[in-house]
């Protein structure tokens, strides 16, 4: 068996690696629990929607993700659910905290995100069997 999944007429592996900041690049993680809270807030929400967090690991002001979803789901839905469910999961919780960094409630990331795609094989392999083709 591979490592790909399947659904109707449809065989795919599809992942991304993405990376949030937090807003003005605040060192907001900087306790374990906090950490453990917007982690366990990031894998609910991605467990909710139907795609599966791989790997995730922050530092003080940023946090990575490798995520697993299907075709039908586009990368910038994913990034603006995660953020949204994740935001207002921190500030139910950790009001007092996020408000000695931010004057605005409701904010915990940066606009934007960086996403790369990966994939099963490397970019060179894909060239060539594009090239060997026809």
């Amino acid at each position: 068996m591979d490592d790909y999944d399947r659904g109707g007429h449809t065989k795919y592996c599809m992942m991304v690696h993405i990376i949030f900041v937090t807003k003005y690049r605040k060192n907001i993680f900087t306790k374990e629990d906090i950490l453990n809270s917007v982690k366990y807030s990031l894998y609910t929400t991605a467990k909710k929607y139907g795609y599966f967090i791989l790997q995730m690991e922050a530092d003080k002001d940023h946090i990575h993700l490798l995520v697993k979803y299907k075709p039908s789901t586009s990368v910038s839905v994913i990034a603006g659910q995660l953020k949204q469910h994740s935001t207002y999961y921190m500030w139910k919780h950790y009001t007092k905290i996020l408000s000695r960094h931010y004057w605005k409630r409701s904010v915990l990331w940066s606009d934007g995100f960086f996403a790369c795609s990966i994939g099963q094989v490397s970019k060179e392999t894909i060239e060539k069997y594009i090239q060997s083709q026809g």
